[in-house]
């Protein structure tokens, strides 16, 4: 709870806690609320939804590129 991290890049497919339930975590834990970047390999429009939803800010579709991680830390 200590740690304040500006952005954070999550991958929505983990095991044990899939990036949906992190994101959810990151923003009611944390006082202020880091950008949010899913990572995936799920890129349907109801995936991009789905990520919305979670409180992403970006969803990017593997293979990213590091411009496209760039630009959304940017953004």
């Amino acid at each position: 709870r200590d740690f304040r991290p500006d952005a954070a890049i999550l991958d929505i497919g983990l095991p044990v806690m899939d990036g949906y339930e992190l994101a959810g975590r990151l923003t009611s834990d944390l006082s202020e609320r880091p950008k949010l970047v899913a990572v995936t390999g799920y890129g349907q429009q109801s995936d991009r939804d789905k990520s919305a939803a979670a409180g992403f800010d970006v969803h990017l579709v593997k293979p990213v590129q590091m411009k496209q991680v760039l630009d959304a830390l940017r953004g």
